[in-house]
């Protein structure tokens, strides 16, 4: 981010503000505009999904509330934020209400670690995949703490279901991660993408000689989010509603937030690591050729960003089709499918990377 930095700091010169207040801001602008920015996709992304949902069902949808019922999503969130909160007797109280937002905060780290362009990247370390992929299992405490502390058995049924899903899946998704590590020879997302920068575009990222552990990714990432066919912590029809029966109002709220904020992270840790990024899929960007000059330089990192988003909502498109598609998996069913299918699967999947890796040499470096 040293590039908009300067840029920052010599637009606060002109105005003759002191470059220690750009010091300090510098790093607070982008921390609002990813929590902004995190709040208009998951509204987006909920009647995105409610949408497709009625398409694929052949159902309407929402279409009520404002014009082609894009106000619906509103609406929900306002009416949540004026119910009241409700405590249930017996619970533990500081627990049942720390748990929604234990659930939210790693989302707005984990957003921070991906590198939306090339120049904007909030936290860039050596070993941000790694951080990310802790990040994206503290979910799981989460769900286990709003279980037990609800007092309520169907809650606590469907933490403790959470915590063996999460155990099962958790590891094809480190080796898959691991093959993707060693084709790149990188844990920083940035030169993970960087090292799919090629001539052949879509050809040439990850996704192609990795489709194994591309596909391990998708399913796996399905069972993390807690997403049909994989929902079990939540099913209704036999837990009532799982680890959240209990919970009412924006408590409630948060954490549904907090599952479309992890599932468009998700979406774009995907993307980084098989789709190129912000990559182009044509090798190279359009925006210096259809506009010359400065302008052209600007609109690339816009451009950048466009084609990560196009990329995660892509993702997004085929996990909301695997929702409207199949049906819930029995939970002996899951865990088996998990250490029997996919862990060998991800082990061989690694295997197979190491060897390309090994005898390619520094076509993935």
């Amino acid at each position: 981010m040293n590039y908009l930095y300067f840029l920052y700091i010599e637009f606060l010169a002109k105005h003759n503000i002191p470059k220690i207040f750009g010091d300090i801001t510098f790093y607070v602008i982008p921390a609002c505009i990813i929590f902004v920015a995190l709040i208009l996709v998951i509204l987006v992304l909920v009647l995105f999904e409610r949408k497709l949902l009625g398409w694929f069902t052949q159902r309407k949808g929402p279409n009520r509330v404002g014009f082609w019922g894009v106000l619906q999503t509103l609406a929900d969130a306002f009416k949540l934020l004026c119910k009241e909160n409700i405590t249930p007797i017996g619970a533990d109280r500081a627990v049942f209400n720390l748990a929604p937002i234990i659930m939210f905060l790693p989302v707005l780290i984990a957003l921070g670690l991906i590198p939306f362009s090339s120049e904007f990247t909030f936290m860039n370390f050596q070993t941000n995949v790694l951080i990310y992929v802790i990040l994206a299992t503290f979910p799981v405490l989460s769900i286990l703490l709003a279980g037990w502390a609800s007092n309520n058995k169907y809650s606590l049924i469907g933490g403790v279901r959470n915590v063996a899903q999460i155990l099962a899946y958790e590891l094809p998704i480190s080796f898959t991660v691991l093959s993707v590590i060693v084709l790149a020879s990188s844990m920083n997302l940035t030169q993970i993408t960087l090292a799919q920068s090629n001539q052949y575009g879509v050809l040439g990222w990850y996704w192609f000689p990795c489709i194994i552990g591309f596909g391990l990714m998708l399913i796996c990432t399905l069972a993390e989010l807690n997403r049909c066919p994989f929902d079990l912590p939540e099913a209704e029809s036999e837990l009532i509603a799982g680890y959240n029966t209990e919970y009412s109002g924006m408590r409630f709220a948060l954490f549904y937030l907090s599952e479309y904020g992890m599932l468009f992270a998700n979406s774009l840790f995907i993307s980084v690591l098989f789709l190129g990024g912000y990559l182009s899929p044509f090798g190279k960007y359009l925006s210096p050729i259809l506009f010359s000059g400065p302008v052209g330089n600007i609109l690339i990192y816009f451009e950048q960003a466009f084609w990560l988003f196009a990329k995660s909502f892509l993702i997004i498109f085929i996990f909301i089709w695997v929702r409207a598609t199949l049906p819930r998996l029995a939970s002996f069913d899951l865990l088996k499918f998990s250490w029997n299918i996919l862990l060998p699967l991800s082990i061989v999947n690694l295997l197979l990377m190491s060897l390309l890796k090994f005898f390619v040499g520094g076509v993935y470096a």
